[in-house]
């Protein structure tokens, strides 16, 4: 008889087993709609009793609460693992490369996180100041940038928002099958290339950035 992923998630602890019910939750929630998220359907998917979802989560509430949390403590813990390199504006870079890696290597919880898969999800207090240590790792990124005079000419905050416009809107057609994958990496990258140049010194500007009026 097969192991179900609650059965496997079981032997190797609670962190699993949650880690296994989350994932079943948000593939039901993607391919099938909101009306499938039920502690009942949850529970058939992941192979365990309603009464562990009851028990972990407190019911269907709180599962939609957890779904928004684990999403972005993947989120942050890709960002968290870039490695750090001596020159901000190359770590910078890289930062958003992750978050093109992450959104295409968890593209359910991103659609949860970004793409309301939840219709009428209210995030409270935690799942917003999960949110929010994301965007400031980008800010605290760009700020880096502004204090070695890498980037001019914008606040961290301005310039942290239009990155996140940007690499949001690449990876969310990206995930939806609107590019190819080689051909959406090259894009996405000229697309933020595109977003630093206005703030970029000239000795700072890839050639292909220098050409650019």
């Amino acid at each position: 008889m097969a192991v179900t992923a609650y059965q496997q998630a079981q032997q190797e602890g609670q962190e699993a087993v949650r880690a296994a019910i989350l994932d079943a939750a948000v593939h039901l929630l993607v391919t099938e709609g909101p009306a499938a998220l039920t502690v009942r359907r949850i529970s058939g998917e992941a192979g365990c009793s309603t009464k562990v979802i009851y028990t972990l989560f407190g019911g269907k509430d709180g599962l939609s609460e957890a779904l928004w949390l684990e999403g972005f403590a993947r989120f942050e813990r890709r960002l968290l693992a870039v490695p750090a390199q001596d020159d901000p504006l190359a770590s910078l870079r890289a930062g958003l490369e992750a978050y093109r890696d992450y959104a295409l290597a968890e593209p359910d919880y991103y659609r949860v996180m970004f793409q309301s898969a939840m219709p009428g999800f209210c995030a409270g207090p935690e799942a917003v100041m999960a949110a929010k240590r994301t965007f400031e790792l980008l800010v605290r990124g760009v700020r880096a940038c502004l204090e070695q005079g890498l980037l001019r000419g914008g606040t961290a905050e301005e310039i942290a928002d239009l990155l996140w416009m940007a690499i949001h809107g690449a990876v969310s057609l990206e995930i939806t099958g609107f590019y190819h994958q080689a051909e959406a990496a090259q894009r996405c990258r000229a697309l933020c290339s595109s977003v630093l140049t206005p703030f970029l010194l000239p000795a700072d500007r890839t050639p292909d950035e220098r050409t650019e009026p």
